[in-house]
């Protein structure tokens, strides 16, 4: 590992450090009781005062090579209290010199591979996923995945500023019922939000198992032909206004990939459901939060101002973690800004939220 490595969790700095004006703004009292929709309508109408506020004024028409787009916020990995994330979303996104200055190293270019090669790739790591073992979660249970991430901390009319590496844990409820209470989360270290506290989850109104809110029985339940499983997956993902159907499956495939424990022939088949999704390509050489090396798999869509990367290992082909970029229409794909990465250390099934299970010896976890 070079100088320049992020650290591991085992070296993340204690939760004793001073709050940043966000963490401070989200330690005050809130209500967390708004529904996923009412918070997607809440992000769509700030992408919309965003699109205004930096709209080209009329008697300036824009460059042909930078036609305004709707400005999209990530899928969140998971349902943020109401206030996060608002708060979260405006800190996603710069304002100014898109997002140049004192924003940090981008790295390497997006490479489009030959036609057949994503498809090569995701082949290899649909059959490493099929030969891997995984328990079957209770409805009683949580699935837990520990994270090392790195958030844009930059303010809101300011470049992107990554924050410190700190740790991330979440347990996801398996209730195959619908809940208003789906998980639980707890971040420590710099530049955490509500550093050490185990802070609910929750929702306005219950929330029913499916894409926004997957189990291990709903992910087992799921058609293991990829045709199949890709006409589910375009049927019932949630579309925003200026995304594509097939950015929108990307994205959310992305979060499965992230917050789940999911039986291996589901996982194999969603790979190659993926494989059926024009524009996905190889990134020759990503690097996730935990400075791991591995192959990139990502896609660009015209109408997203973002890009995603997923990361797998080289040699296990096990899933790494995911980066981040806002796409530079103005320089280029060849400068995107990363404003998130992260890296899965661990994925566990325990018996209560807040329960951490032994650390694995080693990092990594098998594809899927």
């Amino acid at each position: 590992m070079n100088a320049d490595r992020l650290p591991d969790a085992d070296e993340l700095p204690d939760a004793g450090t001073p709050r940043s004006r966000a963490e401070e703004l989200l330690a005050a009292p809130f209500a967390w009781d708004l529904s996923p929709s009412r918070r997607l309508h809440h992000k769509e109408v700030l992408m919309q005062r965003i699109d205004r506020d930096t709209a080209p004024a009329p008697s300036t028409p824009a460059p042909a090579t930078a036609a305004p787009h709707r400005r999209r916020l990530p899928r969140p990995a998971l349902l943020l209290p109401a206030a996060s994330a608002v708060l979260a979303g405006a800190l996603a996104l710069t304002l100014t010199g898109g997002g140049h200055g004192s924003a940090p190293a981008t790295g390497a270019a997006t490479t489009t591979a030959p036609a057949n090669g994503a498809t090569v790739t995701l082949d290899r790591i649909a059959a490493a996923a099929m030969e891997t073992d995984a328990t079957p979660v209770k409805d009683s249970q949580f699935v837990y995945v520990r994270s090392l991430v790195r958030d844009n901390t930059g303010t809101f009319d300011g470049p992107v500023r990554l924050g410190a590496a700190h740790q991330r844990e979440v347990w996801s409820s398996q209730n195959p019922r619908p809940v208003a209470r789906t998980g639980w989360i707890r971040e420590t270290g710099k530049d955490a939000v509500m550093p050490g506290q185990v802070i609910p989850v929750e929702s306005a109104g219950p929330v029913p198992v499916g894409v926004d809110r997957p189990t291990y029985k709903w992910l087992a339940a799921l058609p293991t032909d990829p045709d199949d499983l890709l006409r589910l997956l375009q049927a019932r993902t949630r579309v925003t206004e200026g995304e594509s159907r097939d950015q929108a499956v990307f994205e959310a495939v992305g979060e499965l990939l992230r917050s789940t424990i999911m039986p291996p022939a589901n996982a194999s088949a969603l790979y190659k459901a993926v494989e059926r999704i024009p524009g996905v390509t190889v990134i020759p050489d990503a690097v996730d939060a935990a400075g791991r090396h591995g192959i990139g798999i990502t896609r660009v869509d015209p109408s997203s101002a973002t890009r995603s990367e997923w990361i797998f290992d080289r040699h296990t082909l096990a899933y790494l973690g995911s980066r981040s970029y806002l796409k530079d229409r103005a320089r280029g794909v060849t400068t995107d800004t990363l404003f998130g990465v992260d890296a899965v250390l661990q994925r566990a099934v325990t018996d209560r939220h807040g329960e951490a299970p032994a650390k694995p010896k080693a990092h990594g976890h098998p594809a899927g």
